[in-house]
């Protein structure tokens, strides 16, 4: 096996110090001034040797590992894919690479995976919080150790995160069909107390209750799709009377998609239709369905930017930001005036 070429390796090569080969490998030439000549002989030889530093070692020396960890329930989801996407692309612009793992709505594996990402001591936490996990999560926070939530929080967590305004999103949601003649709207939700979620339902029951509208809600005890799909069967059965209905995830609105192909039930024709989150099937839909999209790219540009602040500041008390961002109605064809 080939021998991993070291910094002492290349000190030796070209007859300097060990301490001048770091400070040019670290960007420090410059600073330490180190001329440009012989920053150029060293970077060559780099080059040359294919020289990696040791991680291990420069975490052991540096106190950090340039890792991030990143938690969700589901990466697959179109939400949480694309905000990997962008916190991977700020993340990598920084040198930082990022632990990506999935807990599938599974307390223990959580559990399991937060105790890895303490192994391999990660500078920081990026996490929707996954339910069941609230008191390993105080217990983290409480080790000063730096965490950013978002999509959810908990209230009696005081920690950083970055949400939407889940909330108000809903209440406009269930306004603009109201406006559009729609009075029977249902609302299809999971039974959790997850807080985007209890917000979601609250911004429709505030809409309802405005308008003094008859409040249809079904909440599934969410297992899986084909699950999913049985409670909404019956659902829409029952509820015949309804002439629109909003899902409250982009998941759950892919359930009563296929709920709707499997009970014939029309698009706009038979049922207006609003999605919390939007995605591409949605575009592709007859009619296209009028979907509540969620800032992707500024969420993942808050999370990072509210967690490498508190890298830069690490052991020194800074306030908890929390930040609350708006979301856009893309109104199209599936909510159009009856």
């Amino acid at each position: 096996m080939k021998k991993r070429v070291s910094i002492k390796d290349i000190a030796k090569q070209l007859n300097i110090s060990i301490t001048t080969v770091s400070f040019v490998i670290n960007g420090k030439a410059r600073e330490k001034n180190i001329s440009e000549s012989l920053t150029k002989k060293v970077l060559d030889l780099v080059t040359e040797l294919n020289y990696q530093p040791n991680a291990l070692a420069t975490s052991l020396r540096t106190g950090k590992t340039k890792i991030i960890g990143f938690l969700v329930d589901d990466i697959s989801e179109p939400f949480f894919s694309g905000i990997a996407r962008h916190i991977d692309e700020i993340a990598s612009s920084l040198g930082y690479k990022i632990l990506f793992s999935s807990t599938r709505n599974d307390t223990e594996k959580a559990i399991q995976l937060l105790q890895i990402f303490k192994d391999r001591h990660v500078d920081g936490y990026i996490m929707a919080l996954p339910e069941g996990l609230e008191e390993e999560v105080k217990k983290l926070i409480q080790t000063d150790a730096p965490v950013v939530l978002f999509d959810r929080y908990v209230q009696d967590v005081k920690t950083d995160y970055v949400i939407i305004d889940n909330k108000n999103s809903t209440f406009q949601a269930t306004e603009h069909l109201i406006n559009n003649g729609y009075k029977n709207i249902g609302f299809v939700t999971i039974d959790t107390a997850q807080l985007q979620m209890v917000d979601r339902l609250s911004g429709y029951e505030t809409a309802i209750e405005k308008h003094k509208l008859p409040a249809v809600v079904k909440k599934i005890s969410y297992v899986n799709s084909a699950e999913s799909i049985k409670e909404m069967v019956k659902f829409f059965k029952k509820e015949k009377q309804l002439d629109a209905v909003i899902f409250a995830a982009n998941y759950i609105c892919l359930d009563g998609l296929r709920t709707f192909r499997k009970e014939g039930i029309r698009i706009h024709k038979d049922l207006a239709v609003v999605s919390f989150d939007d995605f591409e099937i949605l575009e592709f839909c007859n009619p296209p369905v009028t979907a509540i999209a969620q800032p992707l790219e500024a969420i993942a540009e808050n999370v990072m930017k509210i967690l490498l602040n508190k890298l830069k500041k690490a052991g020194r008390n800074i306030e908890s930001a929390q930040v609350s961002l708006p979301t856009v109605l893309n109104v199209r064809g599936s909510s159009a005036k009856k």
